[in-house]
């Protein structure tokens, strides 16, 4: 049987409508949350986020990826391989302004905020053993800095720094990630590791857990001498096994990030769904507890995403 050309595109444009069809009309919008290692903090409240947002978001599909932390993230979103993004808000600052020592080779200018969630507490627990007890005490011992160009490393650069310490003044410096530091330590191949992170990081209890250990006072002049995001804060007792004092310590607020090309829409949710699931938060880790809509633009380095600003102008905080 013979076909002439004008039956045969009635058929072909019969398809054509049947296969658009068949096509859902929006699109899955997919969620990529960018954390750290999966011994810090950002991991577990990145692994509930992806879920309050794959419930909560009609038509998400998330993602949670394990980095190297804040730096990675950041330029990850520059990239547009991420959606939202855990960083520490001096991190965000030098992407920012391209800082190349920092780890960013030009300014950032596709970084959007979120929100300021919880402040990250610049913590250096060091072995009973090793004697150290306060930052001069670090010289000529070993330290781990975390993992290169992470926001712990630009931290711990900072800190010693202020503290008139160079990493040649260090024994030995080793860039390792939470997890690899604290084993380690528990080998006895290392005397103290720096860790940026909230209070209860899941790394130093299992450290705390095993041998007798001894946090690292960090005066409050340190983050005199710092300065902005800089703050001094405390380290309470008891936070870890041992611990029957206050520490002193400096914090730093950490931030919730995405990029431009992300839609109004999903920032707009991203941003609604994290303040109205705060309780599945605090679920995941004790550190989302600090996590407080009042505080949600205290320091924000960079603009806010338009979906984020919409959000907060409903709430009233713009």
């Amino acid at each position: 049987m013979k076909l002439n050309i004008g039956t045969s595109a009635v058929i072909a444009f019969g398809l054509l409508g049947a296969i658009a069809t068949a096509v859902p009309a929006k699109a899955d919008q997919f969620i990529n949350v960018l954390t750290g290692g999966t011994a810090g903090v950002y991991y577990p409240l990145g692994v509930a986020m992806s879920k309050i947002y794959g419930e909560k978001i009609e038509g998400a599909r998330t993602q949670v990826q394990a980095t190297k932390g804040s730096v990675e993230n950041l330029n990850l979103l520059q990239q547009g391989r991420g959606e939202i993004a855990f960083a520490l808000g001096d991190a965000v600052k030098l992407a920012w302004e391209g800082n190349a020592e920092a780890g960013f080779k030009a300014p950032l200018d596709k970084l959007r905020g979120i929100a300021a969630i919880y402040p990250n507490y610049i913590q250096i627990m060091a072995s009973r053993e090793s004697g150290i007890t306060t930052l001069a005490d670090l010289e000529g011992k070993s330290l781990s800095v975390g993992a290169p160009k992470s926001g712990t490393e630009l931290n711990a650069r900072a800190i010693l720094g202020a503290a008139g310490l160079t990493y040649e003044q260090l024994g030995k410096t080793e860039y390792l990630p939470f997890a690899e530091s604290v084993e380690l330590m528990k080998n006895r191949q290392l005397d103290a590791t720096l860790q940026s992170a909230g209070l209860g990081v899941s790394s130093f209890r299992d450290l705390a857990a095993s041998l007798p250990v001894q946090l690292v006072s960090i005066p409050a002049e340190i983050a005199g001498k710092l300065g902005a995001p800089y703050l001094a804060a405390t380290v309470p007792a008891g936070t870890y096994e041992g611990q029957t004092a206050d520490v002193a310590t400096v914090a730093v607020g950490n931030f919730l990030m995405t990029h431009a090309d992300v839609s109004d829409e999903v920032a707009y949710q991203m941003t609604k769904q994290l303040f109205e699931n705060l309780p599945a938060l605090m679920a995941a880790h004790k550190a989302a507890a600090d996590i407080k809509l009042e505080n949600a633009l205290t320091g924000m380095p960079v603009p806010l995403h338009p979906g984020a600003e919409r959000y907060f102008k409903e709430k009233g905080l713009l």
